[in-house]
């Protein structure tokens, strides 16, 4: 009976390991949909550096900024489903199809891979803007209907300054730039007089006084850098924008291609030199199986979508 029980558990092994797949075998390449020197691309070139160590093979970066994003993700949509094209996403590829009647769909057109991390957003604002709190931001939009700006670039900061918009009853003036560096810095030279962005880029310019930091989104306070701030939602139930970074493959990759990319891309943000790095820039380390993702990607989007049907916006 051991000699059977061996024979078992041999068969059993071998059978694990011929299911597991002979992945990679040459270089991955990653597409970053924005432009070099973003968080975005920074993020990414860590997990890709990563990788490469764990398996041995070269992970190219390749930055597709444009078109708010669609042109990478329509790149990885219709690379080979291998496993060996995955592109860095955030909540664009959700936002997108919300402003843009021709975007990519995300549930059919790309396959979720893993949930990498989330980060806060903060609304800040140019230090001549009166309004210090969330409720006098509210109240001078509606008693100055048209004459405030909120920059916007897609995205996550688009839904924040239509939620702006819409829980103020009056119009509220968005300036759209080709992405939120451009739009920070309009910020701080006084052409606009609002925006969202990102917590860990906005909180080295608050502390040089250049811009002045009014609320996080967060769900509660306590959360990353600028975590002493007040929340949105303390004045505007509800409101929460948290924006995050996943990875994406083109749809029929193979499922235990996309399971060992998850495991392979899971263990690199456990290693000590990665989560440092991440967790210094103030993201909250997520990871998971595909299934979250989906999930969230899923919840996202009909949140949104709900926030911006009430707001009045329609696809473009």
């Amino acid at each position: 009976m051991p000699i059977v029980r061996a024979l078992l558990v041999l068969c059993f092994a071998t059978a694990a390991f011929a299911q597991e797949p002979a992945w990679p075998t040459k270089p991955v390449r990653w597409l970053v949909p924005f432009a070099p020197g973003g968080p975005a691309d920074v993020v990414t070139r860590i997990m890709a550096a990563g990788l490469q160590e764990r398996t041995g093979q070269p992970n190219v970066v390749e930055n597709q900024a444009g078109a708010s994003g669609n042109i990478a993700h329509a790149a990885a949509s219709k690379a080979a489903p291998d496993g060996y094209t995955v592109v860095f996403v955030v909540p664009s590829v959700i936002t997108n199809p919300l402003y843009m009647r021709a975007a990519l769909d995300p549930f059919r057109d790309l396959a979720p891979v893993i949930h990498l991390d989330n980060a806060s957003m903060v609304l800040i604002a140019h230090p001549s803007f009166p309004p210090a709190t969330t409720a006098e931001v509210l109240a001078f939009i509606k008693a100055n209907p048209g004459k405030v700006n909120c920059g916007a670039s897609g995205a996550l900061p688009s839904v924040g300054c239509e939620l702006l918009r819409a829980h103020a009853g009056a119009d509220l003036q968005m300036v759209m730039y080709k992405g939120n560096a451009p739009a920070l810095n309009a910020l701080m030279g006084g052409e606009i007089n609002l925006l969202f962005d990102v917590v860990n880029i906005a909180v080295g310019h608050v502390k040089s006084g250049r811009v002045r930091a009014i609320a996080s989104t967060a769900p509660r306070r306590g959360i990353g850098p600028l975590g002493d701030l007040p929340v949105m939602a303390e004045a505007i139930p509800g409101f929460e924008l948290v924006t995050w970074h996943g990875v994406m493959v083109a749809p029929g990759t193979p499922r235990a291609v996309v399971l060992r990319l998850n495991r392979e891309l899971a263990a690199v943000l456990q290693m000590p030199e990665v989560r440092q790095r991440l967790e210094n820039s103030g993201l909250q380390i997520t990871g998971g199986p595909p299934e979250d993702f989906a999930a969230l990607l899923r919840r996202d989007f009909d949140k949104y979508a709900a926030a911006l049907r009430a707001a009045g916006v329609k696809p473009e």
